[in-house]
């Protein structure tokens, strides 16, 4: 079972700015490219910081003050990698409460952007890709279960489970690894035991 990267779901370009960059061109940015936020990066495209919509509205709330990229943005950048799991970047994004996270390379550089938005990806995942990837990698690949010992249905990423497993230990396992399939959005619970 794999959880989908942040290489899956990220978008693969960041709009960005210099630190000198002024509001004007970060509020032009965020309307021409229909976004919430830029990054803030260096001349080696390293990320120092993000400026959100947020960040614009509360200048204009405190009466101005801050006119640059710099001045403005919020430091340092919580940055993810692109070989993350999603739950690893979900996990960073709840503990430091942002709704975005730079990608960034090896070297610090900024390939990308993983934002809420991209997450909503994981939801629209085809009912027949996550029955598949239980019955595979779930059931028999991870627990040894033959293929047939339980049904797997999917409707609108709702999993239910029927059929019948050799003790009634192994029903709290396959309810849990099944739930944490990228795109369930709940499990039913209608097995038998053996035992």
């Amino acid at each position: 079972m794999r959880h989908r990267s942040v290489a899956d779901l990220m978008t693969p370009t960041s709009v960005s700015v210099r630190p000198d960059a002024s509001v004007k061109e970060i509020a032009r940015l965020l309307d021409e490219f229909d976004i919430t936020a830029v990054c803030v990066v260096t001349e080696a495209n390293h990320p120092l910081g993000v400026v959100s919509e947020r960040d614009l509205v509360r200048r204009q709330a405190d009466g101005g003050g801050a006119s640059t990229a710099g001045e403005l943005m919020t430091s340092p950048a919580v940055v993810a990698r692109p070989e993350w799991s999603v739950v690893r970047a979900v996990r960073v994004m709840d503990r430091q409460g942002v709704k975005r996270l730079p990608v960034v390379d090896e070297e610090g550089a900024v390939v990308g952007v993983l934002s809420r938005s991209d997450l909503v990806q994981l939801f629209l995942r085809r009912d027949r890709a996550i029955q598949e990837e239980i019955v595979e990698d779930v059931l028999t690949h991870t627990l040894g279960l033959p293929a047939s010992a339980v049904n797997v249905e999917v409707a609108d990423g709702v999993v239910t489970l029927s059929g019948v497993l050799p003790r009634r230990g192994l029903g709290p396992v396959v309810m849990r690894l099944c739930g944490s399939v990228d795109g369930v959005a709940g499990v039913v619970d209608r097995l038998r035991y053996e035992d």
